[in-house]
């Protein structure tokens, strides 16, 4: 196989496993301290529109690590990341769309869906404009003899 086309799926995965591991914990975390509930029962619409919040920014980070992560074309992997977000969150829309109000409103499944790629493009966006930035770091001094 194609050393790039690897580091390719490898940049989309990295971005993917990072979206999944900070959403995740989040809602462990949210669950454990009470901010959620116990985990198998119903929240307010008001809960379900703080995870749709973080999962907008994570999912702008994880697009954007998968941009920075790419060999080539940064957006192009923020996109293929957005892709592969609105086909998870389908399937999850699908698999819990009338399973119970534990799985949270109709428009909170369809907001993961619709999200996906608006994030994956922000995300794209936001390495491109980090990677056009001038330097922030500290000049170097030069050493004349």
């Amino acid at each position: 196989m194609n050393r790039r086309w690897l580091r390719s799926v490898g940049a989309v995965f990295a971005g993917l496993v990072a979206l999944f591991a900070v959403t995740t914990a989040t809602d462990v975390v949210l669950h454990a301290t009470g901010v959620f509930p116990p985990w198998g029962q119903p929240m307010s619409d008001g809960l379900f529109l703080l995870a749709t919040a973080y999962r907008i920014v994570y999912g702008v980070a994880g697009c954007s690590l998968a941009a920075r992560l790419a060999p080539d074309r940064p957006m192009q992997h923020a996109l293929a990341l957005g892709i592969v977000g609105v086909l998870l969150s389908t399937a999850g829309a699908v698999a819990t769309w009338s399973k119970g109000p534990e799985f949270g409103p109709k428009w909170y499944a369809l907001a993961v869906v619709a999200i996906a790629l608006p994030c994956a493009w922000a995300g794209g966006a936001l390495r491109e404009w980090q990677s056009r930035a001038p330097s922030r770091g500290v000049p170097h001094a030069s050493i004349s003899s």
